[in-house]
Parts: structure tokens; sequence; C-alpha cells
């Protein structure tokens, strides 16, 4: 994380406020893109700026919302809440040649509240990587393969997970968030591509085709561990 990012200005209040005007609306809130200042601001620690009540219904809309766009995380700041609060899941049918190859596994529903991950050993591993708040574009992220994740659950509790593989990207994609880091700040930025040209030319499990089309690395790209 760079030891220039701003935290969010709101106070208790204003976010409380902003979650009742979300909540209240009635509809599904849209996703706001790169950009947003929310995006780009440390968020909040959660400290009880919420009642339990209205914690639980934001955690339950944040599910929704990840399912109706459809992704596998989405963090507070995506909805312009500047709050430690994300929502993982992957439960998508995906090829199984990519699947072995990227370490990827079902994630049942887990949210997490004030997460901080670290790495577990030196192992890297680089894919295309995509956000909801930057829609219609990839690139390629050299992520942990392991990290140990420390968070609370909703209800207040201390909780400590281990997750590997893509597991482990859905948490630090997630947990970056909660920083003001998106995932172009740590990606090979010469493999940036269009979903539809990503689509065209660079769809396979692996990266090797598009390195070499592209003329990239496959390192860590950057800045510093969050």
């Amino acid at each position: 994380m760079s030891q220039s990012t701003p935290g969010t200005d709101l106070t208790a209040e204003q976010i409380r406020e902003t979650v009742e005007q979300i909540l209240a609306a009635g509809t599904l809130p849209p996703i706001v893109q790169a950009g947003h200042p929310a995006l780009r601001q440390r968020a909040a620690a959660f400290d009880g700026q919420l009642s339990g009540e209205l914690l639980t219904r934001l955690v339950n809309l944040m599910r929704e919302v990840m399912h109706q766009a459809p992704g596998v995380g989405l963090a507070a700041p995506q909805l312009g809440i500047p709050l430690q609060l994300a929502v993982l899941e992957d439960q998508f049918d995906v090829d199984p040649e990519a699947a072995a190859l990227r370490n990827r596994s079902p994630l049942e529903f887990l949210a997490i509240v004030n997460p901080r991950y670290a790495p577990l050993g030196p192992g890297l591993a680089s894919f295309y990587e995509g956000c909801l708040s930057l829609n219609g574009l990839q690139a390629v992220v050299a992520r942990h393969e392991h990290v140990l994740l420390e968070f609370q659950t909703p209800d207040g509790a201390a909780a400590q997970r281990e997750f590997s593989g893509w597991q482990a990207r859905i948490v630090q994609h997630e947990t970056d968030h909660l920083n003001g880091v998106l995932y172009v700040d740590r990606a090979q930025l010469r493999s940036l591509s269009s979903n539809a040209e990503y689509a065209a030319h660079w769809a396979e499990p692996g990266i090797s085709r598009a390195q070499h089309g592209l003329g990239f690395d496959a390192g860590p790209a950057g800045i510093s561990n969050a």
C-alpha cells in the first residue's frame, strides 16, 4: 500500500447515512468505477459505525450485488462506502484445465471485516485478473500463492484463515480495495487488455502466449504489499 494513500474523510455519521441511503433506495446500487474517491482512500476500520442490523443488511446487499455483477468478491468502497468490509464467494463452474493450473476451487460465502493479509512463503502466481470497478479490462497480476488472512466476522469475532491459489488471489484483491489499491497498481501494464481483445487473443489457462505477444514478464510490479 502506498504511504501517501489518504484515509477517508467521511465521519462515522456520514458513513452510516450513506449506508442508510443505499439500503433505503430499494434497488441494487451501482458499482462505482475507477476515479471514484472511495476507491483511492483507505476505508475506515469498522468500530461500530453501523448497528448489527444495518451491518447484516449491508452484507446481504453486497452479496446480492456481487452475484448480479457477477463477480467473486465485492468491497464496500465499490459501493461508495468507505468501510473495511468485503464479501467473497466463488461458486462458478470453470474449465477443469484452467482450474487446475490456477489452483481454483470453490469458495464458500465469507464476509470479512477489518482484514489484513500476510504472505505464507515466497511463492507467486501470475494470471489475468479483472475488477468490477474497472469494467471491460483485464491485466496480469502477480499475487502471493498462499496468504494468512486476519479479520473479524460481522458479529465481531476475531478470526484467521489460510488461503491458497485463486482463493488467495480473491482475498488479496478485495483486501487491497479497502486500502485504496486497485489491481492495476500491481499489474504488468503491457498485459492490459480489453475483455474483447483478451477473448480474441489471450484466453487460455496460463499467460505464456500473452507474455510473448504483448512483451511483459510475469514478476511482481507496482506498489509494495498491503
